[in-house]
């Protein structure tokens, strides 16, 4: 499950995704986009994939922007994407799950204020989205909106990204 306070995210065991809560950027992923307060009050499924595996939504103020996982490592984004926050290489909203690139070594994802994180199989880390205080861990303040990596480090296992203003939790092995 996740929520970003605009919306709801939740994966079943037999790996369907659903949504509910405010479609504000399409973040609801139904390949449309309703001006708040409108939305959808019970949840829906997104597409038809039974391959979703992890799931996590952005937090911020406006913020309506989500990350999922599927089982063959490939990365999905879709909602706001004002700061790059998708992914997408662009500042483009997605009103329904779009991959990001075509790498398919994906581990886990995690998407907070204004910025997500990713680690590979290979233990590698990448961030990307808003790096307004360096948040992004590359050494600069640069806006990156496609996944760039994290030094040269390969033993990463976690990364968490919690509401508010730059609240970032990793874990190295």
């Amino acid at each position: 499950r996740s929520n970003s306070g605009y919306n709801t995210l939740a994966l079943k065991t037999d790996g369907t995704l659903w949504a509910w809560g405010v479609n504000q950027y399409g973040g609801l992923g139904q390949n449309s986009i309703s001006p708040a307060p409108n939305g959808i009050s019970s949840p829906t499924q997104i597409g038809t994939g039974t391959d979703w595996s992890d799931i996590s939504s952005g937090s911020y103020d406006t913020t309506n922007s989500n990350i999922a996982l599927k089982t063959n490592g490939t990365i999905w984004t879709w909602g706001d994407n004002q700061g790059g926050y998708l992914g997408q290489n662009n500042r483009t909203q997605y009103s329904s799950p779009t991959q990001v690139g075509t790498s398919t070594t994906w581990s886990t994802v995690s998407m907070g204020d204004r910025k997500a994180y990713g680690i590979k199989t290979d233990g590698t880390m990448w961030s990307w989205g808003y790096n307004t205080y360096g948040d992004l861990g590359v050494n600069n303040r640069t806006l990156y909106s496609s996944p760039t990596q994290i030094g040269t480090d390969t033993n990463w296992i976690a990364s968490s990204l919690r509401g508010g203003h730059n609240s970032v939790t990793i874990m190295r092995s």
